[in-house]
């Protein structure tokens, strides 16, 4: 059975793509192809950190994540050459759209004072990328397990040409983008 997200996107979001930005070909409509979920652990935390990361990450991604390693030895950072620095995990297809539903629809809610994420954090090629502080608006993280507040960065690869092709697609897929407020106006 196919994700909620996805049977969305190809009966209602792809042909509105199609008939909004006058695509003469149905290939051409942007697509999100892979979702990159990355927590980065200090490396002069102690070793349990790391396990921590990379415990969180799969609870959050059904999926088990990678450690990256560093390549160099930095000593003003008391880096070490192949020591643990982090982790990611890769999402697509079924999984991919499942996290993408999961968080519009449960995990940014629930981050607090939330007025939308920023519309300014794409790279110029249609990918976008977006920083979370705290890994607990996830309910599949227990609370009551995290020892420490990690951040978690999600990068959003498209294969949208331009940065306006991949904002459309983002908001019609549910990506709360923040409104700019008007000149003058007071919060």
């Amino acid at each position: 059975m196919k994700p909620r997200l996805q049977t969305r996107y190809h009966e209602v979001i792809r042909p509105a793509l199609l008939q909004a930005r006058g695509y003469t070909n149905s290939h051409q409509v942007p697509r999100l192809e892979k979702v990159v979920l990355n927590m980065g652990v200090s490396a002069s935390l102690e070793k349990s950190a790391i396990d921590e990361a990379v415990r969180d990450l799969t609870l959050i991604s059904g999926r088990k994540p990678v450690v990256t390693k560093s390549r160099m030895a930095i000593a003003n950072f008391k880096l070490r050459q192949g020591q643990s620095v982090g982790c990611f995990v890769t999402l697509r297809r079924e999984v991919m759209y499942e996290f993408v539903d999961r968080l519009t629809s449960a995990a940014l809610p629930c981050i607090r004072d939330f007025r939308g994420i920023s519309p300014r954090a794409f790279d110029g090629r249609g990918n976008y990328s977006l920083g979370i502080a705290d890994q607990t608006i996830f309910a599949e993280v227990e609370t009551d397990k995290v020892k420490r507040q990690q951040g978690l960065d999600i990068t959003f690869v498209t294969s949208a040409k331009t940065d306006d092709e991949a904002r459309d697609l983002l908001a019609r897929l549910g990506l709360p983008f923040a409104v700019p407020a008007a000149a003058g106006s007071t919060p």
